[in-house]
């Protein structure tokens, strides 16, 4: 499934897109690093909210963490652990995606 054109998301940036996973629709956070794209519910572990503070904005800290829009947890970008904030240890649900031919896909 095509979740996004690459150059649709700023590099460093994120992009929040719908798609089906196991059956559900599911909201993801896409991180784009490069030509790179790492893929995650839109879910805190904490509450079960979504991370962003309006639909697709999300906020980015000073030490380039993930925020929790609702309660501020922190996620570090390469594999979606909580850093800091109410969930520290838990981690992110990540999505297996894939970039191919400048299109961004479900793995």
């Amino acid at each position: 499934m095509r979740l996004s054109a690459l150059n649709d998301i700023d590099d460093g940036g994120f992009a929040e897109v719908e798609a089906t996973i196991d059956g559900d629709a599911e909201s993801l956070v896409l991180y784009r690093l490069g030509d790179e794209v790492r893929a995650w519910l839109n879910v805190c572990p904490h509450a079960g909210r979504r991370l962003d503070w309006a639909p697709g904005q999300f906020l980015k800290s000073k030490d380039g963490h993930l925020v929790c829009a609702a309660h501020g947890a922190s996620f570090e970008l390469d594999r979606g652990d909580c850093v800091a904030g109410p969930c520290r240890g838990d981690a992110l649900r990540a999505v297996q995606v894939q970039v191919r031919d400048g299109e961004v896909w479900l793995a």
